[in-house]
């Protein structure tokens, strides 16, 4: 079965629009052929450093973080405010620096947000690093962040530069989830319970551990850990039923949708649908008595980042419901259409835009945003026509 897909696309510039238009041509079920929908790419801010993530605040302005270390506020007509004082020193290098970002659900009375980054070792406290989790109150004037306090600390901390993980989802009852990879070096440990690497993780806003997550009671684990077996994940939302939705990336296929369940082994590195880098098999197959199975899964990678639900019909009933995917490797935005608990339809936006697609968000206003991962990097709305 064949894909054949075309995009037209103007040059893009603070005074361009790109008129997005892909052309489906699929001889398998589950894509119309030759079915079209317009859509427009349109420039909100330009000039970002390596953004990673995207959060809403009122007024139709934007809080965006930058990988080297950097938050900025970006106004609803794009200017990007200077850095952003009281952001903690972050370990920037490799995949590492200041990543996700996110607003409380109370953020309107408190102006509370949440953020992750990669936290060097403490001065005298050994070598390394790993994923962290603050939280901190966005001053009146959005020019600094207040009450800057860790309230997560990933353990333990190793030497390396690579899978932080590190989405933040706020559930309905408030807790936080955050996603955490398992360090590359340290692929083993997401087997293992008395660590954080390869894990989703559960805290109450302050930090403390709820007391039904699912080991919070076990001798030897670790009262934090909601599931495991979990590689580097990059995205994560809360789906329409307010459950838990993530995806991760694979080592070399087999990038990975998985709704996480309380307690649950996601199999990595023992089972994968990918394999070994330049080849060769990895684990033990792809399934195992006792390990989940990935909603859905890519090969080849597409490089998963970013994720969200649309549940707006400002681009008609067809997509609303929809799951929206951004894609680092290939540039391109994913829309899932699910029914039944599973993937019906997959389609690509984008294609041929060039750009890493680093974050995917539903804004306010129903319209779905971006960031791209560049040294020019951009934040982008797609307009329907």
């Amino acid at each position: 079965m064949g894909l054949m897909q075309k995009l037209l696309l103007a040059p893009i510039g603070k005074a361009h629009v790109a008129t997005v238009l892909i052309v489906l041509s699929y001889s398998g079920p589950g894509v119309a052929q030759n079915a079209a929908s317009p859509v427009s790419l349109v420039p909100v801010a330009t000039g970002l450093v390596h953004p990673w993530a995207l959060a809403f605040l009122p007024d139709g302005q934007f809080l965006v973080t930058e990988r080297p270390g950097r938050m900025r506020v970006v106004s609803a007509s794009g200017q990007v405010s200077p850095a952003l004082a009281g952001v903690p020193t972050v370990a920037a290098g490799g995949q590492g620096g200041l990543l996700d970002v996110m607003t409380d659900t109370d953020f309107a009375r408190s102006r509370r947000i949440y953020f992750c980054f990669s936290e060097p070792a403490a001065a005298g406290g050994g070598a390394g690093n790993s994923t962290a989790l603050a939280r901190a109150t966005l001053a009146p004037d959005a020019r600094s962040l207040q009450d800057v306090k860790v309230i997560f600390s990933q353990r333990p901390k190793v030497e390396s530069g690579l899978h932080f993980g590190c989405r933040i989802v706020q559930s309905g009852d408030g807790h936080l989830f955050l996603a955490l990879g398992e360090r590359y070096v340290r692929k083993d440990d997401a087997q293992k319970l008395d660590n954080h690497h390869g894990k989703i993780v559960r805290i109450t806003p302050d930090g403390a551990v709820p007391a039904d997550n699912p080991f919070a009671k076990q001798p030897g684990a670790l009262p934090e850990i909601w599931s495991y077996g979990h590689r580097n994940p990059q995205g994560a939302t809360l789906g329409p039923d307010g459950k838990l939705w993530m995806h991760e990336h694979g080592p070399q296929g087999g990038d990975e949708i998985n709704l996480p369940q309380p307690g649950r082994n996601y199999g990595w590195p023992v089972i994968t649908y990918g394999e070994n880098y330049g080849g060769g098999k990895m684990g033990e197959g792809t399934a195992k008595a006792g390990m989940e199975q990935p909603l859905h899964y890519w090969v080849p990678s597409i490089a998963p980042s970013g994720m969200a639900f649309l549940t707006s019909t400002r681009y008609g009933a067809a997509w609303q419901g929809s799951l929206f995917v951004g894609s680092l490797k290939l540039g391109t935005l994913h829309r899932l259409e699910l029914a039944g608990g599973k993937v019906q339809r997959e389609e690509k936006w984008l294609q041929g835009n060039g750009e890493r697609i680093r974050d995917v968000r539903q804004g306010p206003d129903g319209l779905l945003y971006m960031l791209t991962d560049s040294p020019q990097g951009r934040l982008l709305r797609l307009q329907p026509n």
